[in-house]
């Protein structure tokens, strides 16, 4: 009877600290959600109260809203970031899956000479901090450019394109490639992983049936990652998503800049200007695409390892 009380006690205890953990968790996103509703004078009267959009629904409630988002999304540009973080991040995260994978099914399928060495090296490239390479990659990329500059001159003239002028600062394609190389490391490290798991008797059938390899890896051994591909691609996307160091480095031009960017210009305007609901309006935009891909590919990721449970 004692023993019952105890188990009985100490699942109650579970469960209360389970429930404030979700409270602790959960209430800040909310409450970035419906403080995006109030004006500045609101947020500062009462903070946590609820928008009078919620509590009293007017047109004068509605209009706050739609202040809110319209700044945001038009006056401040957010529009045209959150389109350039689409890009970057989505030509990223592919880059980023397709190099990773291939790579770490060479390193997990495959033997030979220095081998553990290649793993070990892109293993070192999680002891690297970013921050620490900044300086020399900004160096690095203006050596780059000359080089290239120089390199597609004579096509360029041939071509009749006058001075042909290639900068991989103040560019998309610049970030993306500082993307992809600093997330290899992690990806290649999962993947390789993940892939020494997966069962060898598929990959031996279809080469007993005659299959490339490039036909294994991209029919046979990918659809069987499919779980470890997603795992890698929600770390990924949340970093890449919100990363603002190298984009503030290398991003000059207004048009060019990602929505972390946008997020900071409004936070340091709102110190001065003292306009509160514009800047959570900047923050809802900025964390729905992280929530709703973040619970896409959740979902997508419970379900490949139950297939594959039920499949062993």
């Amino acid at each position: 009877m004692h023993s019952r009380n105890r188990l009985t006690l100490s699942g109650g205890i579970r469960y209360v600290i389970l429930v404030a953990y979700l409270v602790v968790v959960v209430f800040p996103l909310i409450w970035v959600f419906y403080t995006s509703a109030k004006n500045t004078q609101q947020i500062y009267n009462q903070p946590f109260a609820l928008p009078e959009i919620i509590t009293h629904p007017s047109a004068k409630s509605l209009e706050i809203l739609q202040t809110n988002y319209h700044r945001a999304w038009s006056d401040n540009h957010f529009g045209l970031y959150f389109l350039n973080s689409i890009k970057v991040v989505s030509i990223s995260l592919f880059g980023i899956l397709l190099l990773g994978s291939m790579a770490a099914y060479v390193l997990a399928r495959f033997e030979f000479r220095g081998r553990n060495f290649i793993y070990y090296l892109f293993l070192s490239g999680l002891l690297i901090p970013m921050q620490l390479i900044l300086i020399p990659l900004f160096f690095q990329y203006s050596s780059m450019s000359e080089f290239l500059t120089r390199a597609f001159a004579p096509l360029a003239r041939l071509l009749g394109k006058g001075e042909l002028t290639v900068s991989l600062h103040d560019s998309h394609e610049g970030l993306i490639l500082i993307y992809i190389a600093a997330s290899l490391p992690f990806t290649v490290f999962t993947l390789t992983a993940f892939l020494r798991t997966l069962p060898s008797e598929m990959r031996e059938a279809a080469q007993i049936d005659g299959a490339s390899e490039y036909k294994i890896f991209f029919s046979v051994m990918m659809p069987l990652a499919k779980p470890g591909l997603v795992t890698v691609a929600i770390f990924n996307f949340l970093g890449l998503w919100n990363e603002y160091l190298f984009g503030l480095v290398f991003l000059n031009s207004n048009s060019l800049k990602t929505l972390p960017l946008g997020l900071a210009s409004i936070g340091m305007q709102a110190q001065y200007k003292s306009d509160y609901g514009l800047l959570f309006a900047g923050l809802v935009i900025v964390m729905i695409p992280t929530l709703a891909v973040y619970s896409f590919l959740q979902e997508k990721l419970t379900r490949g390892i139950t297939v594959g449970a039920i499949k062993g």
